[in-house]
């Protein structure tokens, strides 16, 4: 199967939420298992516990915004 450009560029174009999905459902099903997941929130590492207890763990620096890049592959 070939696809041409615009093919690609759609494709590519849904990686992101792609793995938003993956990220949120990896997050869950951790949670679901009885293990608890280290999250950052507002400038802090919380461990979030399986019954959405927080515990703060450490002071991090707050998220900077990236603007989104665009690469090409070339052939």
């Amino acid at each position: 199967m070939i696809l041409n450009e615009n093919e690609i560029q759609y494709l590519e174009e849904q990686i992101p939420l792609l793995a938003e999905y993956a990220l949120r459902q990896a997050y869950w099903r951790t949670l679901a298992s009885g293990d608890s997941v280290l999250i950052a929130e507002e400038g802090k590492i919380m461990e979030v516990m399986p019954d959405g207890t927080k515990k703060f763990i450490k002071e991090i620096a707050k998220p900077q915004i990236i603007r989104q890049k665009r690469f090409t592959i070339l052939k």
